[in-house]
């Protein structure tokens, strides 16, 4: 069986590992290596565009560090000393590892050992030469960082040069409960997002998606905004990440989403650095 990596095969088991996964990133802009510690398909969100498939409310199950450990150290190995590039046939201009992202099927900080897991990937990395040439990564809905597990996390993270990549896809009670189904309010979701800025390096990232054709409406414009405008003066955090559908969602609403235009997500982008924040687009 020929094996391929593309931008839009993020398929976790791709490697055969039950912890590391490798994957072409859009955001990251080559090979990103991936930890998934939610191998339950387990969130307490549930987004309406995410791609895994029998996703279950809950949280990350118990880690086998030795596990983790021994895969990642072969993972590792494989990419600079074996024939993984060949493998997967990945061009030239892509082998290179832009970072290792912690993220997966779930939110990767409800796991129990979060900070133990983050201390032992960034000390392998760093033995490997990946850090500090690569970034660190976390990406999180942020929803369970004011936790002191996850306050510890960050502070290892940040310890290795890592940077958090923290969701708002809406800044509306409406939109919060239609995109990512949830009950968090956008005030404690602030809340946690100064709580990360002041421990960690701290990105926003937005998944922009047309709901059943209704575009995206002035409220929800309006509101993210206006929530960009707090966040200015309440945390530290300087850079958006904008992006839209690249695979197809693995929820119930599916055939309802549609990707926005390059022309929309460009035309919010200038919306958003008139506020004095740097923006990156990925379509």
């Amino acid at each position: 069986m020929t094996l391929s990596l593309t931008t839009t095969n993020h398929d976790r088991h791709v490697a055969g590992l039950k912890y590391v996964y490798p994957v072409l990133s859009r955001r990251a802009g080559g090979l990103s290596i991936g930890i998934n510690f939610n191998t339950n398909n387990a969130c307490n969100w549930r987004c309406i565009y995410c791609q895994v498939p029998g996703l279950i409310k809950g949280a990350a199950p118990d880690l086998d560090l030795r596990l983790l450990e021994e895969e990642l150290k072969f993972f590792l190995n494989d990419v600079r000393q074996g024939d993984f590039y060949r493998r997967f046939q990945v061009d030239a201009e892509n082998r290179v590892i832009k970072d290792i992202a912690i993220s997966g099927n779930g939110e990767p900080t409800s796991v129990k050992d979060f900070a133990k897991a983050v201390a032992l990937i960034g000390e392998i990395a760093t033995v490997f030469g990946v850090f500090p040439g690569s970034r660190f990564v976390l990406i999180t809905n942020g929803s369970l960082i004011h936790q002191q597990k996850v306050r510890e996390g960050l502070k290892a993270l940040h310890s290795l040069g890592g940077e958090v990549w923290f969701k708002l896809d809406s800044a509306t009670k409406e939109g919060r409960s239609l995109f990512n189904v949830t009950n968090q309010s956008v005030k404690s979701s602030l809340r946690n997002l100064r709580i990360s800025s002041e421990v960690c390096t701290t990105k926003l990232q937005t998944c922009l998606i047309d709901y059943a054709g209704q575009g995206w409406s002035e409220t929800e414009k309006k509101a993210y905004l206006d929530a960009l405008k707090t966040i200015r003066a309440t945390a530290d955090v300087n850079e958006i990440m904008l992006y839209t559908l690249a695979r197809p969602s693995m929820q119930p609403e599916a055939s309802q989403l549609a990707a926005f235009s390059p022309d929309v997500l460009d035309a919010f982008a200038e919306d958003i650095r008139q506020l004095g924040f740097k923006v990156s687009v990925a379509g």
